[in-house]
């Protein structure tokens, strides 16, 4: 659904913009058509600069190192680079590219891979082609209903965890970019979780909500709003001792998960990723390594989770 919903407002803008050029060129207003062809096609940039100046100032008062004004402008720069890649591409026009790898002979722990709201598994591709190209099995889901509640999506993402546990015998790591990160939160706290996963990798995610959330208004949107009792009441019904086996990668220029500290756990391994803004950050080197790292690690053979009498 979100891809072809992607597949039509790309068409949209590009239509847009080639009725404009020509409706203004016809008539020798030939600046007018330039200017009006950039707005419409570079015209989220100017979004993506009013989220930067919102974190600027939610952010003042976080615990997260403060971000200079070089490394917000590099990373809105790289955001403005990476958002039409993702949304206008591989979204849309790629989400089925690169399928998941299940080789029969698979003798390698596995990666599940969940991305975030109003993303879908083509966020996904550079990584999944480096993951093939180093024989590591991986599942990439897809989270639908794409405006539902977060709860919905437990049942998809246990599914792709017994697919690939199955296949390897071996307790996956999964990872998780923003909305994700709490999908499998919840997904780990569930019934559904009858098995334990290797190690919990999340990438900007809102553990404790984003400052943005207030203006969204479906579901999912308003269970990531700070302070929701959504968000709250899964943190509740997790033990600490959990949180040990998470790597949150968080950031000072992440433009949609703000205040910065909301993307941390206690007790979990918490990175800082500087001067990188929230899709970008899915990507980046660093969550690349952590991610090998823990696919090589020795151990983690596939466990039952305990759900009577224990939130294991």
């Amino acid at each position: 659904m979100l891809a072809r919903l992607q597949q039509f407002s790309t068409l949209g803008l590009l239509l847009a913009a080639l009725v404009w050029a020509g409706v203004f060129s016809s008539r020798g207003e030939f600046l007018l058509a330039v200017a009006g062809v950039l707005t419409i096609l570079f015209g989220y940039a100017v979004v993506l600069a009013v989220e930067f100046v919102l974190l600027w100032f939610v952010n003042r008062g976080d615990p997260a190192p403060r971000a200079t004004v070089h490394q917000m402008l590099w990373a809105w720069a790289g955001e403005v680079v990476t958002a039409p890649r993702v949304f206008c591409w591989r979204q849309p026009f790629r989400s089925q590219a690169v399928p998941d790898f299940l080789p029969a002979a698979a003798r390698r722990r596995g990666v599940v891979l969940v991305h975030g709201y109003v993303c879908n598994r083509g966020l996904w591709n550079p990584m999944l082609l480096r993951l093939r190209d180093r024989g590591v099995p991986f599942v990439a889901v897809d989270l639908e209903p794409v405006f539902g509640s977060i709860d919905e999506y437990v049942p998809l993402i246990d599914a792709a965890v017994r697919r690939i546990s199955s296949l390897t015998g071996m307790a996956p790591v999964v990872v998780a970019h923003s909305m994700g990160g709490l999908a499998v939160r919840a997904w780990q706290a569930s019934p559904h979780a009858s098995i334990e996963a290797h190690r919990f990798i999340t990438i900007g995610s809102p553990h404790r909500g984003t400052f943005l959330a207030r203006f969204g208004h479906t579901p999912n949107a308003q269970q990531m709003r700070l302070k929701h009792a959504w968000h709250v009441g899964l943190l509740s019904s997790e033990p600490p001792e959990r949180f040990a086996r998470f790597t949150c990668f968080y950031g000072h220029c992440d433009n949609i998960v703000f205040p910065a500290s909301t993307a941390t756990l206690p007790g979990a391994d918490n990175r800082h990723v500087p001067a990188c803004a929230h899709v970008h950050m899915a990507l980046h080197t660093d969550v690349l390594t952590e991610v090998l790292r823990w696919v090589d690690s020795e151990g983690g053979s596939v466990q039952r989770k305990r759900v009577a009498g224990s939130q294991a």
